[in-house]
């Protein structure tokens, strides 16, 4: 686990160096700068736990720098301990007001350079643990259900989630692997540093290089200033790779780098970016079946899959599916400050039948709608609105007439599903599909199905 990230802003050369050794023996990860401009192009660019800055810089000098680093979005702005050798009251006051954690004077003392930085770093911390609860759905991780199948992931997540080892989440879309990533993250010793998401089947290609490690201003087209990837963003904490099956074969093999050095390559940056993180990677594919195909390297399915984790499809948890509805039902009236509403048995065994090739996603935004479109306080079937599909399916393929039909059911509901991963994006789930884009349209269209 990192010490910390530092960055030591003066004009004199000798203070640089002087509080960059001693942090650095420390255990602190130190970079320095000399101006205030400076100091502003490495914060946006890395992220930093603390900057220590100078109060008289040459151009801009320490307050004006302290308070364009206030505007740093919550996430990404650092606690500031301003550094002087003419201190004042008034100074003091002042840069207190504009944001700053605490007020050094020169000459400087070591041990309290290093009392100082501790105590910001701690506080660094703890405001952003506050602001990842703040913008987590209901600021906790809850898993919801008593099936065997939901007991025993359960045991096995109070098993493994204090280890550092990789985790490789398996499950249909839906099943909520999103959420077993953040209920590891939040039950391991990484729980106070960043959660960082990213969804490899929604970012284009050419793109996705860029997210994960970030770029160098200028290094392609379009690329007008430095980005921090989410590789820099997760430092000290857990990167999840959700549908890691989408990754390209090119980003796979700096991914593969990444996880095995700890360390990588910015786009366009000659230098290395060290850092500690726990990668969790989620699908929905076979992995082994992509790795025959040429889809997905062998050797970096075998650096993420250390803890396999299987996450159970709704259909084979049906007396969950009673728990979640009343779960999602109240969490809703609550939300649009609704009047309570209750299921009635009939509508209970309803959801009971369904086959629920949307998992518990699709049950969510299922109770989400009965709770905006029905004022009445009673639940009962004909307000439930699961369309054709009220009927398990091997019910719903009974009622089929010809082979032509249930083919064509078929090829619906895999559709569905492939746009239901991609988020609605037309040009991923042709891809995935394999078909052109003007072809898939017209099979939409053909089988019914609106244009997301």
């Amino acid at each position: 686990m990192k010490h910390g990230r530092i960055l030591v802003v003066d004009d004199e050369p000798a203070i640089r160096q002087t509080l960059s050794a001693v942090l650095e023996d420390e255990g602190f990860r130190v970079k320095s700068a000399e101006s205030g401009e400076e100091c502003l192009a490495e914060a946006g660019a890395h992220s930093y736990d603390v900057v220590l800055l100078d109060v008289w810089l040459p151009g801009m000098d320490g307050l004006e720098t302290l308070e364009a680093l206030q505007k740093l979005p919550p996430g990404e702005r650092p606690e500031v301990v301003m550094i002087s050798g003419h201190g004042s009251i008034e100074t003091a006051v002042r840069a207190t007001k504009l944001g700053a954690f605490d007020f050094l004077e020169k000459p400087l003392t070591i041990d309290k350079v290093l009392v100082v930085v501790k105590n910001a770093i701690q506080q660094h911390r703890m405001e952003a643990e506050i602001e990842r609860l703040h913008e987590a759905p209901g600021g906790k991780v809850r898993i919801i259900g008593e099936s065997v199948p939901m007991k025993a992931l359960r045991q096995q997540l109070a098993l493994m989630a204090a280890t550092n080892g990789r985790v490789l989440i398996y499950g249909e879309s839906g099943t909520g692997k999103e959420l077993v990533a953040h209920a590891i993250h939040a039950r391991s010793p990484r729980s106070t540093m960043p959660f960082v998401e990213v969804n490899c089947a929604a970012i284009p290609e050419e793109l996705i290089e860029s997210e994960l490690f970030g770029h160098r201003k200028g290094s392609f087209q379009g690329a007008q200033e430095d980005k921090v990837g989410k590789f820099e963003k997760a430092d000290g904490g857990t990167l999840f790779l959700d549908e890691v099956g989408d990754m390209s074969l090119k980003t796979q093999a700096k991914t593969l780098r990444a996880l095995e050095e700890q360390r990588f390559e910015p786009v366009g940056g000659p230098e290395w970016v060290q850092v500690d993180v726990r990668v969790i990677a989620a699908t929905n594919k076979h992995l082994e079946q992509e790795i025959e195909r040429g889809n997905f390297r062998e050797d970096l399915f075998y650096r993420l899959n250390v803890i396999p984790f299987h996450v159970p499809p709704l259909r084979e948890r049906r007396e969950d599916i009673a728990l979640l509805a009343d779960y999602y039902l109240h969490e809703f009236t609550t939300a649009y400050g609704r009047k309570p509403k209750e299921l009635t048995r009939a509508a209970y065994d309803l959801l009971a039948d369904y086959h629920w090739p949307g998992n518990v996603r699709e049950l969510k935004n299922l109770m989400e709608r009965i709770v905006i479109m029905n004022q009445q306080t009673r639940v009962d079937v004909h307000h439930v609105p699961l369309a054709a599909g009220r009927r398990s399916r091997d019910s719903e393929v009974e009622q089929l007439d010809t082979l032509h039909d249930v083919r064509q059911s078929a090829e619906r509901t895999y559709i569905l599903r492939k746009l239901d991963e991609t988020n609605g994006n037309i040009k991923r789930t042709a891809e995935l599909l394999g078909l052109e884009r003007s072809n898939l349209y017209r099979k939409m269209r053909a089988l019914g199905i609106k244009d997301p």
